[in-house]
């Protein structure tokens, strides 16, 4: 059953309608779902399907060592062609050879009357190094597949970059073919809701925005969570737990994604270590990475996948541009995985410790970015034209440091200044807060234009105790204004 991905399922059947060739590149990150997105759209329709060797042996024992080169991909190749109804085909030696028996078995497909859908998952993995695998692809495309009504290709990519730099932007034999693209993001809290839901998994909406801080709303991930268990026993299930589940994640994610895994893990971790991100030259020094243009690669690769985000602090313009680790899985497993297995550790006993709650506060933090569409919505603003951004300032001999964790600039001469608090109750703001929020107003208005009026929004769990500094802020946000569909 399809959840949260009904608009891109009926985008899928409308090309498929379309009448015309159709290349579709459809990508995001590994196990947000896009097999299972292209599976249940067009179940009973697909004519030829095939799926790339992973570049690694998942194995401990085989660990980075590098497999599938291209001969490995051809076979596999040529068992799919054969298994799918093409006869009498010799092995391919290359991959213009491969695209051609391809051809062979759409055109014994081919009546006239239908559509003839071909589904080519993991795309990247088939790119090995000097096999000339794009050759072959701008061969069949452009020199036959795109003359034909009856065509269409979805191509599926876990390596946003390489679907991006490959194909959505290629500036060779295969520049602006593709008729589609598709980015198919995690779920968000009302989608994961659902989504454990069918499941049979029953978890408050508070739990449940902690599953996301841990998980991201990854639908792979969350199909672990078991019906009649706690967050907490789930968690320890997952990751703490002798044979966790997602334990070895980490690893595995990076090296099926990236040709560089150690060097994107290094990246990562690197930028785990402050919450507000790294300038370049602050990532240089503590990756011990060269300054070049490989290092602007991998930043770039990192960010279309969503690993990372890059910002400029608001109203710094490019002088002050960071980045930011915001996957909530890698963070949460930097965190407290790493290192696990040498401990014996159980989420039900530390769940209550400083670093949870610290890290429950920053994670709640990348809750809310990734659902401003449903603050603007509860705060009345959803046709408003708006920009987001944070705010971070280094505190100094004369001034100390201070962060405003999201603002909203308005066109319609409002700034929203958010504070996110995760609290287990109603959040009360005493006088010592009251301050902060005092200072942090008087240093936002020095960035902002003279017409421009400053509201203070708390965005927390169950909203605003009333006391002598409620007044504080203008408006409120709660976590089930975050679950609006």
């Amino acid at each position: 059953m399809l959840i949260g991905r009904e608009r891109e399922a009926a985008t899928l059947n409308d090309l498929y309608q379309s009448g015309q060739a159709e290349l579709v590149a459809l990508y995001g990150r590994r196990r947000v779902g896009k097999t299972f997105l292209v599976d249940e759209t067009f179940a009973g329709r697909v004519d030829f399907r095939h799926a790339g060797l992973s570049p690694i042996d998942e194995t401990r024992a085989d660990e980075g060592k590098r497999k599938s080169r291209m001969k490995d991909q051809l076979r596999h190749f040529h068992r799919s062609l054969t298994e799918q109804g093409l006869e009498n085909a010799s092995m391919p030696e290359s991959w213009l050879d491969a695209f051609y028996l391809l051809e062979d078995l759409l055109k014994q497909r081919a009546d006239g009357s239908r559509r003839l859908l071909v589904f080519i998952d993991e795309i990247q993995w088939l790119d090995t190094p000097k096999a000339g695998f794009m050759t072959g692809l701008e061969a069949f495309w452009n020199g036959w597949a795109c003359h034909r009504h009856d065509i269409m290709l979805i191509v599926c990519g876990s390596s946003s970059s390489w679907v991006l730099d490959k194909l959505v932007n290629n500036r060779g034999g295969l520049y602006d073919r593709v008729t589609y693209q598709m980015s198919l993001a995690p779920f968000n809290l009302r989608e994961c809701e659902l989504y454990l839901e069918s499941n049979g998994v029953a978890l408050s909406r508070y739990d449940i925005v902690q599953t996301y801080m841990m998980l991201g709303g990854i639908p792979y991930y969350l199909r672990y969570l078991k019906r009649g268990k706690s967050f907490a026993q789930n968690a320890d299930a997952l990751f703490f737990e002798r044979d966790a589940s997602l334990r070895g994640e980490f690893d595995r994610l990076f090296s099926s994604i990236f040709s560089n895994p150690e060097v994107m893990r290094l990246i990562v971790t690197s930028l785990s270590e402050k919450n507000r991100g790294l300038t370049r030259q602050e990532l240089i020094r503590s990756s011990g990475l060269a300054d070049s243009g490989e290092l602007s690669k991998h930043l770039k690769a990192l960010e279309a996948g969503s690993f990372i985000m890059r910002y400029t602090s608001f109203g710094t313009g490019k002088r002050q541009e960071l980045y930011k680790l915001v996957d909530p899985f890698c963070i949460f497993w930097l965190r407290f995985v790493r290192g696990a297995e040498s401990k014996p550790m159980s989420w039900v006993n530390m769940s209550d410790s400083g670093s949870v709650n610290a890290w429950r506060g920053h994670a709640f933090e990348n809750v809310c970015w990734n659902h401003i569409p449903q603050m603007k919505t509860a705060l009345g603003i959803s046709g408003v034209s708006t920009s987001e951004s944070l705010w971070s300032k280094r505190g100094d001999e004369e001034e100390r440091g201070a962060q405003i964790d999201l603002i909203i600039e308005r066109k319609d001469n409002v700034v929203n200044m958010c504070e996110m608090k995760f609290t287990s109750d109603e959040f009360s703001v005493d006088k010592d807060y009251h301050l902060t929020l005092v200072r942090r107003r008087e240093m936002l208005r020095k960035l902002i234009p003279k017409k421009a009026t400053i509201h203070s929004t708390l965005v927390t769990t169950y909203g605003l105790k009333y006391n002598a500094y409620s007044g504080d802020f203008v408006s409120e946000v709660i976590i089930d204004d975050l679950f609006a569909s």
